[in-house]
């Protein structure tokens, strides 16, 4: 388990919380496999009928913790990254996400395996693989074309262009938006008013919107296999350089 991880239960609602603002709850190792277990046991406890996952401080989240990330770079998929995804995917009780501020990388690309996503005002969502000589993960090249068009896909995932919360909410990244602040408040409702609902009639309707699971897990093993490939890339090396360059600047 990870300290950056908070796991609460507020009834029959389970909330994973990414605890970490003083480094906009960059994500680790050790809390992706605190995130993966936390999943695991949601799904396991019949008391649990519904996820929220939000992150604490003025960020959702700003992705990889990259110097964790290239120390420990994930390795197949029983990597606790690729756990992560994969639990978000094969989920079969909704998951709520409350979004503030930043939401970078897989702070984005997480949302899609979301049921209900409400943001805040000040969300924004972006997606900059390639500028890290990286490729797409969590299935995001199947599903973000899938959502918003091949158009606003390719700006999000070639260009890195990042979108405001409003742009998120007309594009359907999202399904509401609220006062910065308001969001988590929010988010619980509507995870509470999910946990009511007949569980078995909830689960299959999941299950119907999301009928391409094998799809969605082929393209998140094609894609984590061009992800490891590109790690060991010399354009890599060259990117996180630059990166740290201008972060230091």
């Amino acid at each position: 388990m990870s300290e950056h991880i908070i796991i609460e239960r507020d009834g029959a609602v389970a909330e994973l919380r990414l605890a970490r603002p003083e480094k906009r709850n960059a994500i680790t190792t050790a809390m992706y496999a605190a995130l993966a277990d936390g999943i695991g046991a949601a799904h396991a406890d019949a008391g649990v009928r519904a996820v929220l996952i939000s992150g604490e401080g003025s960020s959702f989240t700003a992705g990889n913790d990259l110097h964790d990330f290239i120390a420990n770079p994930p390795q197949g998929r029983e990597s606790p990254v690729f756990r992560f995804l994969h639990g978000l995917a094969d989920a079969t009780k909704p998951i709520v996400a409350a979004v503030q501020g930043q939401a970078v990388g897989i702070g984005t690309t997480m949302l899609l395996h979301c049921d209900i996503v409400v943001l805040a005002d000040d969300a924004r969502l972006r997606m900059p693989f390639v500028d890290l000589a990286l490729v797409p993960e969590a299935a995001s090249s199947l599903l973000v074309p899938r959502a918003i068009g091949h158009a606003r896909a390719a700006e999000m995932l070639m260009l890195g262009d990042a979108i405001d919360a409003a742009t998120a909410l007309a594009w359907g990244l999202a399904n509401r938006v609220v006062p910065a602040g308001s969001e988590r408040a929010e988010a619980l409702a509507l995870a509470h008013r999910l946990a009511a609902k007949p569980p078995a009639a909830l689960a299959l309707t999941k299950r119907l919107l999301r009928d391409d699971a094998a799809g969605v897990a082929a393209r998140m093993d094609a894609e984590g296999a061009h992800f490891a490939a590109q790690l060991a890339s010399p354009e890599l090396k060259g990117a996180i350089a630059a990166f740290f360059a201008r972060k230091a600047a």
